[in-house]
């Protein structure tokens, strides 16, 4: 049986979800001062100019050789698992090509700029999320799709046994 990999498609996902990331970072950063904010739509989103030099939330905030570090061994595993898991799984690569696109993304800013550019600005049910951009928005599908394909698969296999 060949394995099939679809890795056209991958890195056609990967290079858009890259481009459109940098694209929108780059508006903000020379469109906005950091801070300026304004409303998209009332009491649930807004686009806000904010810089972070960390992770989610902040977390460990100007630790940059760390996350340099990190992120290329985080991109080394995204490969290695894509080729050695994702065969004849088309949703897994997908899923694979946005982590490694959302983990490029915020590397890059990381790398030029020392932090990261955020702008996605929203409350849900009262609640205002951390700021985040189309990497990090790469990274959230890429993680949840990646769990309904370890889960499903999980449970195709037990019901096989």
């Amino acid at each position: 049986m060949k394995h099939q990999y679809h890795i056209g498609l991958s890195v056609m996902i990967a290079i858009l979800v890259i481009i459109a990331d940098q694209f929108t970072k780059w508006i903000i950063a020379t469109q906005m001062t950091i801070g300026e904010s304004f409303t998209v739509i009332p009491h649930f989103l807004a686009i806000t100019s904010h810089r972070n030099s960390g992770a989610a939330w902040g977390i460990l905030s100007g630790k940059m050789t760390f996350f340099y570090i990190v992120t290329i061994l985080i991109l080394i595993a995204l490969v290695y698992f894509y080729i050695k898991e994702a065969k004849d799984h088309l949703l897994m690569q997908i899923a694979i090509s946005l982590l490694f696109a959302g983990a490029v993304g915020n590397f890059i800013d990381r790398l030029i700029n020392g932090e990261v550019v955020d702008f996605v600005d929203t409350k849900i049910f009262g609640y205002d999320f951390p700021i985040f951009n189309v990497a990090d928005s790469s990274l959230t599908i890429g993680v949840i799709l990646l769990l309904f394909v370890l889960l499903t698969d999980s449970k195709t296999k037990d019901e096989v046994r």
